[in-house]
């Protein structure tokens, strides 16, 4: 791959007022994503599974162990993953805040030890695990199963009463982040969800639904609540496969991301640090989130449009956002007020959020040029989006030990075992027909 010019390049550290600016920039494009995960997962739970200050640490601390582990070879954010939302509230819901830390913290133990494999075997055996027809009705099934938590936030599922305070703001929300999404330029195009965030939450003030309470009673600077294993819980296993399969298909979203962004700098950073090295540092930095209390990382897309917006590819600059995200995370006040963003905002942008993420899977069947006239494509396809968004479970109980693997982890368990075992159909086999003499 032959190296692009940047304007301040990997190792390049820029001038003190350039590099806060920068800084500040993936910080911003960062922020959005990082606090809704939280954010709804909490509401998906009903309960406090996930807090604010603790996704911003964490996503921080993840960010340098990344970078260290990368040798600071590679330009990368790491913060809070989208694809975690379900199974998250799925494995609180099933075994409380043990379940859903120790599958956090699980998943990075996968990748570590999927990083260690391709550092000695080579990658090619992931491909065929994890082919395109597997991925993509994957993360449309992550998507379109978070559908109805979006419905109900803005208040127009079934059986809800009508209230139009509560639908304008959430019209407002998504109205602003689709108009971004569209027409804006520069810097603002890689921000929609947190300028829609930002519009919504100005009309709820304008119509009082917001309560500033929590911001009145914050400190300014204050602790995030950690969770700590064998501190304030015992580490059970009873989820781990409600969360785990889900970090086999974050795995291509990771290699995907490092794709991107290698054709932005001119660099193969599969090769350079390697995928093992960056699928190494993705894996710690998941692990020692969970260890925390905080969500699963990923890699940002959002990030990666932010490099290539400002030629800028500089770890300095990535590491100093990192830095003031965990700085962040300890602002009371800042995050009290995060918080108190209502439900109808959420809603509206979530309306918007979801469907991207659900369409992001069928461009990767397009852009794949996945054939639907074979039959196995269609069996496979078919069969996880039913099983992801039909709400199936299945359940092995064997005396005291009991497993459940429901919607999209059965769904990706199935689909990759449904393209391993069935066969492909075979091309037919042209014969060469004599010419009339």
């Amino acid at each position: 791959m032959k190296e692009k010019k940047m304007l301040i390049d990997i190792n390049e550290t820029p001038s003190i007022g350039k590099w806060i600016i920068l800084s500040l920039q993936h910080v911003f494009a960062m922020f959005g994503a990082t606090i809704l995960v939280p954010i709804l997962v909490n509401s998906a739970a009903g309960e406090t599974v996930l807090t604010i200050p603790v996704a911003l640490v964490t996503s921080g601390i993840g960010t340098l162990i990344y970078i260290f582990c990368t040798k600071g070879r590679s330009p990368v954010y790491l913060g809070s993953s989208f694809a975690f939302i379900a199974p998250i509230t799925a494995a609180f819901l099933k075994g409380g805040i043990s379940g859903a830390m120790t599958g956090i913290m699980a998943v990075g133990l996968i990748y570590v030890i999927v990083a260690l494999i391709i550092k000695f075997v080579g990658k090619a055996w992931l491909d065929k695990l994890l082919p395109p027809i597997v991925i993509g009705p994957m993360i449309m099934v992550i998507g379109l199963g978070l559908a109805p938590s979006a419905i109900g936030q803005i208040g127009i599922a079934s059986g809800s009463v009508f209230e139009w305070k509560v639908v304008l703001v959430a019209l407002v929300a998504f109205l602003v982040t689709a108009i971004v999404m569209t027409v804006a330029k520069g810097f603002l195009k890689v921000i929609p969800f947190l300028v829609g965030i930002i519009a919504g939450y100005i009309m709820a003030v304008i119509l009082g639904i917001v309560d500033f309470t929590p911001v009145s009673e914050a400190s300014f600077f204050s602790v995030p609540a950690f969770v700590i294993p064998f501190v304030n819980y015992k580490v059970s296993f009873g989820a781990l496969i409600t969360i785990a399969p889900i970090a086999l298909v974050t795995m291509c979203e990771h290699i995907g991301d490092h794709t991107s962004l290698s054709n932005i700098i001119g660099r193969d950073l599969l090769k350079d640090p390697g995928l093992d090295r960056t699928l190494m540092g993705d894996g710690i930095a998941t692990f020692v989130a969970g260890m925390l209390g905080g969500p699963a990382n990923t890699t940002y897309g959002e990030n990666t449009s932010v490099v290539g917006m400002t030629k800028v590819a500089s770890v300095w600059v990535i590491a100093l956002a990192a830095i003031f995200a965990i700085i962040i995370g300890f602002l009371g006040k800042f995050t009290a007020l995060v918080s108190t963003i209502p439900n109808p905002v959420l809603g509206g942008v979530s309306l918007l959020l979801y469907g991207f993420i659900a369409v992001n899977g069928l461009k990767v069947l397009i852009k794949n040029q996945i054939d639907f006239e074979k039959p196995k494509n269609i069996i496979v396809a078919s069969t996880m989006l039913v099983l992801g968004l039909g709400g199936a479970t299945i359940a092995i109980v064997s005396g005291d030990l009991s497993v459940t693997i429901s919607g999209m982890s059965l769904a990706a368990v199935i689909g990759i075992l449904l393209n391993l075992i069935l066969p492909d159909e075979k091309e037919p086999i042209k014969t060469k027909t004599k010419k009339a003499k």
